[in-house]
Order: structure tokens, then C-alpha cells, then sequence
């Protein structure tokens, strides 16, 4: 059955008798009479009761008015649809379109009117070039007669000292543009939503994995060549694409990336080249000692940037600076205006921001494990990447070579299938002897500077699970320990709370620790599970965070956000930055990346007598 409705007639009414603390969305905490009638032409009626069935029909008659609509017709199984073929529906036909970006013409309005550049001195997007890309550089000089941008050409050799010099002149980097058929287009990206209006390094191995699944190949493919332009053109995956950015890497996920692309394309050309850029990655950004290769031979995050990070909000680091500016009796702004021009010189200081850069090129900032000292530690979840790295690059030169063990020629160098197979192995000695923990059945940081692990529980432990890097005794050790302490109502948490620690105002909650859990420590663990055999587990697990998130969005209007208090099952997180997909009025536009894709990751997994319960809201705790 349909109603045609008057769109604003019917969405005035709705909202005027629901919506009853104003902030034009349906939740559980609008307090109306949760009942509400549509009646047809032909004088049907239907009474919508609930408020997720009366937010189901207010996102309608908003998404028939932003599409230019008077008139529209709602169907009752639209506001009556299942909440988890809903949520995987809304994902995959306008979430991944909110949160696609290019960076030609067609894009270029977006990046002019991003918060970011808010605060900009010039009255212009700043956007930068890398020095041997002329084709680029002569595409956007050309559009600065028609937007308001100021195109600057990076310098051949980019060092911290210039990135530095440049921190007062924050402007975005360019990514790939392509010629198609005559015309210069950018090659599409998705963004996590939200204030992350740009290209982010771990964060797109994790969408692909979404776009995959939900057959946009092609989207994923163009984040690979993506990565592969910021790799030939920064010497990098970045942190994101932004000029403060330039020092800065995240956690190396390419492999993997053009490995699940190349399995739905089987383009072996376009492997080829991929394959040849992730191993030029591996050897300058990874395997250079003294920086991100430590003595032991495991790796640690490095980001190589000078003094305070220019992204941080202001008065970020008050806290931190007040000591030293009351020393001097000075006060907290003028100190560090005078620190970050080098008018003062602190070593310790120094040291800090080495580290606290260095924990934001990790992918976790911020959080308690890593906090003051993350460039000293062989961080688990690097070493189980970088091991898949190797394992990955074997596996597909020898799809690219047939297993001809002769080898493949980059650079000058032959690599053989069975090199990486000795890395990856050597990789996997050197972990078990500093990483792993036989007494505690668990995988810990370590740290090179004290020679001692980390005994901080954090849901990375189970990366080598993810990695395959896992003997299978460490496997069962790590599922039959980890999973009791770290497994909560929604989901793992990214923490346990003893490692944590205690909360004050001088200690506050860091949005990587517990009560909190994030979409990529849940798919990775999903995915480690899954390879030991340790099925019912994954199961679980999944089902936990998919009911999380599916209560959430019947309870309050469609919400997907960034993070989830996962021992509350809830969206309301107590900790820095807010959370970003929570704000929005009348329908959700976005969702956020990473969290929409381990929605279809999980969908895509979970057994069908496990949908049907979740399609029916049964907490999980009545189920395991």
C-alpha cells in the first residue's frame, strides 16, 4: 500500500507532534504521543506507531523534499522495512554517494567550503602540487581564474623543515586526475564524513572493503590508484591529504587493498603496477633503519614532522605547555607562539610532539597505550600488517608469475615469491620473541627504548590473527584469554578498562581505550576468527556490534557515527573530538566510512538465523 502525501503539509504536522525536543529528528528521547496517521487519496488509512517506523517516515518526506519534490508517495513497507535491510540498503545507495569526493571541477566547490579552511589567513583554498606532476599543475592554474584557489607547486626534495615553514599556509594536496575521453576528471575517493573531508590512509582500506562488497568496484580500484599517486608523488600513503600531512604515513593496508581488488578484476596489468608501488613503499617508508625500521628488526611509526601539530584545535595543548610557560612567566599563547616560531627551544617538548605526532600516524589517536611514548614501541598491529604485507606480495607475484620461481624484476631487483615467504617468516621469529606473551596468552607492544612489553591490553592483540601471523596455539591462547576481557556488550572494546587506568580531569578519556570500540579492530577480528576456524566466536562477536549499531539507528532516526560506547551499546561516547555521523537533521547523509562498511562486512557474514534475530532487535545476551 502507498500514500501519496503533501510533503510539507504532512512533515509539519509530523514533526509539530513529534519531534518534541526541536532538534527535527524522531528518537527515544522525544517524548510525543509515538503514534501518528496517514491517510491515502482514496480515504485508507495506516497509523504509523513507534519511533522507528515515524523516523522511517520522516526521512522519506525529507529525502522527497531535498530531491525537489511537492507531492510523493510513501510505501507502507518502506516505513515498515526491517531495520537491518534497511540500514545495509541506505548504506549502499546514498551513504557511499554522501562521502565520494574528487578533486577537478567537479569537486573543487566541497574542498573551497570544508570547515577547515574557516579558519585560513588567505581568503583562499590553498592547493598544493607535487613538483614533477606539470599535467596537474597546469590543470588547476587554469581554475583559478574561475574559484577562489592559490595553486603552489611543492618543492623536488620535501623535508620537515619545509612542511613546517608552510604549517601557517595549511592547504590541501592533490590526488590523481586522469584524461577521459578529452576531459580531465579526478579519480573519485571516499572520506570518513563528517570534518574528515579528504582522503585517509588506513580509513579507505577499510571502506574498499565496504565498496566491495557492495559491488562498486570501481570506487575501490580508484582509492588503490589513489594511493598509488600519493606513494609516486609524496613518497607516502598520508595521514590525509593535506599539506601538514606531508610527514606523516598511517598503517600500511595497500597490500591488501589491491589484493581484494584484484580478486573481483583479475586486471593483472593493473596489479602489476600496483605491485611494484607497494613494494617501493615497503622498502623507503618501512624498511629504512634508523627511522621506522628499528635494531631488533620489527617497526614502529615514525611520523618525522617538527613541533606542535597545526591540525590540533586550539587549545589543544594547554595543558601540556602551561609549566613551561609559567616558568617563564609567560602566558600560555605567547608561549607557544614563541615555541613554535623557535624563539624557545625545548628538548622535552620536543621529544613530546615526536611522539604525539607519532601516535596520530598510527591511526590511534589518542590513546593511553601509546600516549608519550608510541615512537619507541614495535607496535602488534604494524608488525601483523607489515608480515601480511609480505605474505601478500608472495602470493601474488606468484599469480603474476604462474609460480615461475625465477622472480620478478622492480626496481632493478629480482623479488621471489619465496624472499617475502623468509621475510614474512623472520618477521614472525622476531615477533613471537618480542611481542608475544606465553604466560599471558597474549600479543603486547614492545617497547625498544626500556627493552620491556607493554602490559597494556588493547584490541590489537588479535591482529595476528587478522595477518594469519598466529601459530595455532597462539590462536587458541589469544581467543580463549583475550576474548574474556576485552568482549563487551556491543562488541570488543579497544581496551580493558585496568590497563586504561583511572579518569580524572588531569587523565581524561582517550577515545581509542575503553568503553569504546571502532569498526576496524571489530573486521579484523571478525576476519582472524574466521581464519582459525573459530566461527561461533566471529558469530558473536559480530552480532554484538551489528546489534549496537542497528538499535541505535531504529532508537534515534537512522544514526550511524564514528565510534560506539561498546560497553553501553551506545552512541554516546564520553571522549575527545565528539562524534562525528551523530549531528544532522531530518535524515542521515553519510554515515561514516569505516563504520558503514563493517555494517555490509558484518551483514555479509552473519548466518541467516543471526539476521533474523537481529532484524528483530533481540539482545544479544538472550542469544550467547
Amino acid at each position: 500500500m502507498k500514500f501519496k502525501l503533501e510533503i510539507d503539509k504532512v512533515l509539519s504536522q509530523l514533526l509539530s507532534q513529534e519531534d518534541t525536543d526541536g532538534d527535527k529528528k524522531i528518537t527515544i528521547e522525544d517524548i510525543g504521543p509515538k503514534s501518528f496517521q496517514l491517510v491515502s487519496p482514496e480515504g485508507e488509512t495506516y497509523q504509523v506507531s513507534g519511533t522507528y517506523h515515524l523516523s522511517n517516515l520522516l526521512q522519506g518526506l525529507a529525502r522527497a523534499k531535498e530531491n525537489g519534490d511537492i507531492v510523493t508517495e510513501i510505501s507502507i513497507n518502506e516505513i515498515e522495512e526491517l531495520p537491518a535491510n534497511r540500514i545495509s540498503r541506505i548504506i549502499r545507495n546514498y551513504f557511499w554517494a554522501g562521502l565520494t569526493r574528487t578533486m577537478d571541477v567537479a569537486g573543487i566547490k566541497n574542498l573551497i567550503h570544508d570547515s577547515k579552511n574557516e579558519t585560513l589567513i588567505s581568503d583562499k583554498l590553498r592547493v598544493y602540487i607535487p613538483f614533477n606532476d606539470e599535467i596537474v599543475f597546469n590543470y588547476y592554474k587554469e581554475l583559478e581564474s574561475s574559484f577562489p584557489i592559490e595553486v603552489i607547486k611543492l618543492p623536488e626534495s620535501i623535508t620537515p623543515q619545509y612542511v613546517k615553514s608552510i604549517n601557517d599556509k595549511p592547504g590541501i594536496l592533490s590526488l590523481k586526475i586522469e584524461e577521459i575521453n578529452g576531459k580531465m576528471q579526478g579519480v573519485p575517493f571516499v572520506v570518513p564524513g563528517g570534518r574528515f573531508n579528504e582522503m585517509y590512509g588506513w580509513d579507505s582500506y577499510f571502506e574498499s572493503v565496504g565498496l566491495l562488497l557492495d559491488d562498486k568496484v570501481e570506487l575501490a580500484k580508484s582509492m588503490a590508484d589513489n594511493f598509488q599517486y600519493e606513494i609516486e608523488h609524496y613518497g607516502k600513503i598520508l595521514n590525509a591529504n593535506r599539506s601538514y600531512y606531508l610527514t606523516r604515513t598511517q598503517p600500511p593496508l595497500y597490500s591488501s587493498l589491491i589484493r581484494e581488488v584484484f580478486e573481483k578484476t583479475n586486471d593483472k596489468d593493473w596489479l602489476l603496477s600496483h605491485l611494484k608501488t607497494a613494494i617501493k613503499e615497503y622498502e623507503t617508508v618501512w624498511m629504512v633503519e634508523g627511522k621506522r625500521l628499528t635494531p631488533n628488526g620489527l617497526n614502529r611509526f615514525l611520523a618525522e614532522g617538527i613541533g606542535i601539530t597545526p591540525e590540533a584545535e586550539e587549545g589543544h595543548y594547554h595543558a601540556i605547555l602551561k609549566p613551561y610557560a609559567d616558568a617563564m612567566d609567560m602566558t600560555i599563547e605567547a608561549y607557544e607562539k614563541a615555541y613554535a616560531n623557535g624563539e624557545i627551544k625545548n628538548k622535552t617538548l620536543d621529544n613530546y610532539f615526536v611522539h604525539d605526532r607519532t601516535v596520530r600516524e598510527s591511526g590511534h589517536d589518542t590513546s593511553y597505550r601509546i600516549e608519550g611514548n608510541c615512537a619507541d614501541l614495535n607496535l602488534v598491529e604494524l608488525n601483523a600488517m607489515l608480515y601480511k604485507y609480505e605474505n601478500d606480495f608472495a602470493h601474488l607475484i606468484s599469480i603474476l608469475l604462474n609460480n615461475d620461481v625465477e622472480g620478478l624484476n622492480i626496481g632493478n631487483r629480482i623479488y621471489t615469491s619465496d624472499y617475502w615467504i623468509e621475510k614474512a617468516n623472520f618477521r614472525k621469529q622476531l615477533s613471537d620473541k618480542y611481542l608475544w606473551n606465553e604466560d599471558q596468552g597474549l600479543y603486547f607492544d614492545y617497547n625498544t627504548k626500556t627493552s620491556n612489553q607493554s602490559q597494556f591490553v588493547s584490541a590489537t592483540t588479535f591482529t595476528p590473527l587478522w595477518s594469519s601471523m598466529a601459530s595455532e596455539d597462539q590462536a587458541k591462547n589469544l581467543v580463549k584469554k583475550g576474548l574474556s576481557i576485552l568482549k563487551e556488550k556491543g562488541g570488543i572494546a579497544g581496551s580493558t578498562e585496568e590497563s586504561r587506568g583511572k579518569l580524572s580531569d588531569e587523565r581524561p578519556p582517550r577515545q581509542w581505550d575503553y568503553p569504546n570500540g571502532w569498526a576496524p579492530h571489530q573486521m579484523m577480528i571478525w576476519k582472524g576468527l574466521i581464519n582459525y576456524g573459530y566461527l561461533n566466536e566471529a558469530q558473536e562477536l559480530i552480532y554484538r556490534w551489528l546489534y549496537m549499531i542497528t538499535k541505535c539507528a531504529v532508537d534515534y532516526n537512522g544514526t550511524i557515527c564514528e565510534k560506539y560506547d561498546v560497553v553501553k551499546a551506545s552512541h554516546k561516547v564520553d571522549a575527545e573530538y565528539g562524534n562525528v555521523g551523530a549531528q544532522f537533521e531530518y535524515l542521515p547523509r553519510e554515515g561514516f566510512g569505516w563504520m558503514n562498511a563493517s555494517y555490509q562486512y558484518g551483514l555479509s557474514i552473519l548466518n541467516s538465523e543471526n539476521i533474523f534475530k537481529l532484524n528483530q532487535l533481540i539482545e544479544p545476551d538472550q542469544i550467547f
